[in-house]
């Protein structure tokens, strides 16, 4: 004597993720990353897509970091330091926007927008600025869309 048993089947489609852009922060030590941690304490939302690595200024950013960066599937990236005139290592920042302004240019000419290459200045007691870069910039990086390197 057989029993025939009936299962109900259901069969789910599967969830595509979203795409969300991924985007790295180089924040000097003493002025962005400490207003980030500000914002942070004070409990400011800024958009989890923005990763920090934190520098000991935004001088020692080598132009390699921000390929880097890219190459390992960076969407853009932000680098920030204490505002031009309060860098504790005296110039740090000035030869950062000298920098910023070349690799800008290196990064347009691999085919990459330069908008997604941005320099702020945020001081420790600036975390409602950084929280609004950080929303700026996700916000942007979701209009242009990901960026897809050719190799």
């Amino acid at each position: 004597m057989a029993i025939a048993v009936e299962h109900e089947v259901s069969v789910e489609t599967p969830k595509v993720k979203e795409w969300e852009p991924r985007i790295i922060a180089f924040l000097c030590n003493w002025c962005s990353y400490t207003g980030a941690d500000l914002a942070g304490i004070s409990r400011i939302q800024w958009d989890p897509s923005v990763s920090i690595v934190r520098v000991m200024c935004s001088g020692r950013m080598d132009p390699t970091f921000v390929a880097k960066a890219f190459q390992l599937g960076a969407d853009g990236v932000i680098i920030s330091g204490c505002h031009p005139g309060d860098c504790h290592y005296q110039e740090g920042n000035y030869k950062t926007l000298r920098r910023v302004h070349l690799m800008k240019r290196l990064i347009a000419g691999f085919g990459i927008n330069p908008d997604r290459l941005r320099l702020v200045w945020v001081s420790a007691s600036e975390g409602d600025q950084w929280a609004e870069t950080a929303n700026d910039m996700a916000r942007e990086m979701r209009s242009l869309g990901q960026l897809r390197l050719e190799t």
